[in-house]
């Protein structure tokens, strides 16, 4: 069975997740933008806090470390080695390529730079989740600030390469926006006009768009779709390769 996970909105567009193994008691939360709605849903459940993961350095994924550290003294705090110098204190540095146990499963890293450089996403195929943050994002990707356009694409590519079972858990409310873009790349895309459709409902429900299915950022996701023939073509760039398909179509993003 897959470890229990909850979303947890923070801020005012914001997610955190808690990841709860039942057996073991384990209990981590990836990022910390608020310690107040984290402590309020470990308290609720009885859970204690064993884990901070950080996937990059943004004050709105690590500003509650330190309050949330000092209700939890014991837990421990895995940030990448690249992003030490401007994370919270690390127990645990990590870098593309390494693992780690939690609950029973082995947890991935992926080097997902392009956003900022030092991003990292945890993945943990048992369960089948990827937490993404500001990297790959429900029907969109994170601006490109640090990073390149280049590095981005080789970034996303990775996660687009997972089974796409995947849950992908990323980290802000931006999926109904992100869907008003993506149908100016592919108006014509059924499945995305179908996802656009339930997006609004469920927002006007209050219901979180986060996390998302793998197969479904595949099949609507414009900034994984900059390889398909079609994307290409409606961009006028089909003799261009896909990171400059890609690049095109995060430069239109941020004209928006």
């Amino acid at each position: 069975m897959p470890l229990e996970l909850l979303t947890i909105p923070a801020r005012s567009d914001n997610y955190a997740f808690i990841l709860h193994d039942s057996a073991s008691g384990a209990t981590a939360v990836i990022d910390v933008p608020d310690a107040a709605p984290i402590r309020q849903a470990l308290a609720s459940r009885g859970w204690t806090l064993t884990d901070i993961w950080l996937t990059h350095h943004h004050p709105d994924h690590v500003e509650g470390v330190p309050q949330l550290n000092a209700l939890y003294p014991g837990a421990r705090v895995y940030g990448a080695a690249a992003d030490a110098h401007r994370l919270p204190p690390l127990d645990q540095q990590l870098a593309e390529g390494d693992e780690f146990s939690f609950g029973g499963e082995v947890v991935q890293i992926f080097d997902v730079s392009g956003h900022t450089v030092g991003h990292i996403a945890f993945h943990l195929p048992g369960s089948a989740y990827v937490f993404t943050a500001d990297s790959l994002m429900a029907l969109g990707c994170g601006r490109v600030f640090e990073g390149t356009f280049d590095q981005m694409w080789h970034s996303l590519s990775k996660l687009a390469a997972l089974p796409p079972e995947t849950l992908v858990c990323s980290g802000h409310e931006y999926t109904a926006a992100n869907a008003k873009f993506a149908l100016t790349i592919e108006p014509g895309n059924e499945a995305l006009k179908s996802r656009a459709d339930a997006i609004a409902t469920a927002r006007t429900k209050g219901i979180p768009t986060v996390p998302s299915l793998l197969s479904d950022e595949l099949a609507t996701n414009p900034f994984l779709r900059a390889s398909q023939a079609s994307v290409k073509a409606a961009l006028g760039l089909q003799d261009a390769s896909d990171a400059e398909v890609f690049a095109e179509i995060r430069q239109r993003k941020d004209r928006f």
